[in-house]
């Protein structure tokens, strides 16, 4: 079984004070509207809340506004009036690159608190917070504070009469659903090309990691971003999230989540104005591994691609295929280092995978692994909890799988890898594409001709050769299939913020005038 820290994470890092619990609507920190009640002539509201649980020890962190579908129009006409009539949209460029790089120097400030505050909301190791996730965010903010004054149109030649340009205006309000994975990362890559485009924004984080989505509404407006633009609305999925995806004055929705709730969004964007939408959802990514590749590094590969942030990850690698060639010692070698892998306290810089994000989700995970004991795959290593608190399973593999068994079809989002064998390429690309998902693929192999070919064969978005979680900014990702449609980063992300217009004049001496 993996190794369990048990240290103090107190002894290792002080627990970052919470400072924003309310809702942040049109530049202040309110309480929810929601369940007001009436005193004699007066309506108060009732400041209603919920918990949220610090996964390392199931116990309460704090009690944060439960935002609602009252509380999502005060949002929306917050966002509405600043992009109507506040100065966002109508700024240079250079001007609102220049506030999105203080704001992204403000992150880098905070970098500590916020690394511990999505650390105790959500489980993810504190040293990858500091060095990757925090970083990484500040960072896509820069990138898109740099394309803010390079959004450019064209000039048309139409016809000898009529000559026309274009205008890339902004889309208007937006609504950010982001997930709870990645609390810090999506929050930017959601709301940064959209600023960059001049849009104004509500965006709603997951009930399970609403803590960093606050202090950075806070961020925000210290580093000069206008009343109105960025609101932070707090609160559940079935409230919060529908009244956003079903809200008349929203212009588009932008959501990241599972593929059952992508469609839930979609219905509601249909049955209302018809908003834009964009949709990354769920994935069952294969890594395929051939005969030519280093085992050593091949594990290692698939084991980073399916226990990376706890298996909490739209990308993980968790369907593994492995050549005949190199299986048996593919086989012994990745069972050996699951068995090293520390699992613990999360702020612990020895402890490389920290809890689940929340009971329902732990419990989630530990069913699948009982389907799959109980369809007869074999338990090869993990397969429990860990721990006598907290949401911590076990690094798991499992052997002898078939392609009809749960633990291969579905989307399990933890630490869990079904290990497979194949003999020929073409039997690779066919089990590899076996899935309704289309989100990412991996290939191992020495033979470059291979993994171009193997690479243009598998419907995904993207597919990584010799690496894995290989992202930048610069790299646009997103799905086929049921894994959704649009795209994150890159200026593909910053296209989709924006709407084409198209200006025709005739031509002097045309016979239009």
């Amino acid at each position: 079984m993996a190794i369990h820290s048990n240290g103090s994470s107190e002894n290792i890092i002080k627990i970052p004070e919470i400072k924003f619990t309310k809702l942040f609507i049109n530049g202040e920190f309110v309480d929810s509207v929601s369940g007001f009640f009436f005193l004699f002539f007066f309506v108060l509201p009732s400041g209603k809340t919920f918990e949220t649980i610090d996964p390392r020890t199931g116990e309460v962190i704090a009690r944060v506004a439960a935002g609602d579908r009252e509380d999502v129009d005060l949002a929306v006409q917050a966002a509405r009036e600043a992009f109507d009539h506040g100065p966002w949209p109508r700024m240079s460029g250079s001007k609102r690159g220049r506030i999105m790089m203080k704001f992204a120097d403000l992150v880098d400030e905070n970098v500590e608190e916020l690394a511990a505050l999505d650390t105790i909301d959500a489980g993810k190791l504190f040293s990858w917070g500091m060095a990757i996730d925090i970083p990484h965010a500040a960072n896509t903010l820069r990138y898109y504070a740099g394309a803010a004054d390079k959004i450019h149109g064209e000039t048309l030649k139409m016809s000898r009469e009529l000559q026309a340009y274009t205008l890339r205006e902004p889309f208007g309000v937006v609504g950010h659903i982001i997930p709870w994975n990645f609390p810090s990362t999506m929050f930017f890559m959601k709301a940064s090309p959209a600023l960059a485009a001049g849009c104004t924004m509500i965006v709603k984080p997951a009930e399970q990691t609403p803590l960093s989505a606050l202090y950075y509404a806070h961020l925000a407006k210290l580093a000069g971003i206008p009343d109105g633009v960025l609101n932070v609305v707090t609160g559940f999925g079935a409230t919060a999230g529908a009244a956003i995806s079903s809200h008349m004055d929203i212009d588009k929705v932008s959501f990241t989540g599972s593929t059952e709730v992508g469609r839930l969004v979609m219905q509601a964007a249909a049955t209302s104005n018809l908003k834009s939408i964009s949709l990354e959802l769920g994935g069952k990514s294969p890594i395929i591994i051939f005969d030519d590749a280093d085992v050593d590094t091949a594990v290692d590969l698939a084991l980073l691609g399916i226990l990376y942030n706890k298996g909490e990850i739209c990308v993980a690698g968790s369907r593994v295929y492995v050549q005949e060639g190199i299986y048996d010692e593919f086989v012994k070698k990745a069972a050996e280092k699951a068995k090293t892998w520390v699992v613990g306290d999360p702020f612990d810089p020895s402890v490389k995978q920290g809890p689940q994000v929340d009971k329902n989700q732990f419990d989630k995970i530990l069913s699948y692994i009982e389907h799959g004991k109980r369809e007869g795959a074999t338990l090869l290593t993990g397969g429990k909890s860990s721990g006598e608190k907290g949401y911590y399973i076990e690094p798991t593999i499992f052997t002898d799988v078939t392609e009809d068994m749960l633990v291969v079809k579905d989307e399990i989002f933890g630490p869990v890898m079904a290990l497979m064998k194949f003999k020929t390429v073409e039997e690779a690309i066919a089990k590899a594409n076996n899935t309704r998902y289309g989100l990412a693929a991996g290939i191992v192999t020495k033979d470059l001709n291979l993994a171009n070919t193997v690479s243009r064969s598998i419907r995904a978005g993207v597919i990584w050769i010799n690496c894995y979680f290989a992202f930048d900014n610069d790299c646009s990702y997103g799905g086929y299939k049921m894994s959704g449609f649009g795209r994150d980063l890159g200026m593909d992300a910053l296209d989709k913020y924006l709407q084409v217009k198209s200006v025709v004049t005739p031509i002097y001496n045309s016979p239009w005038l």
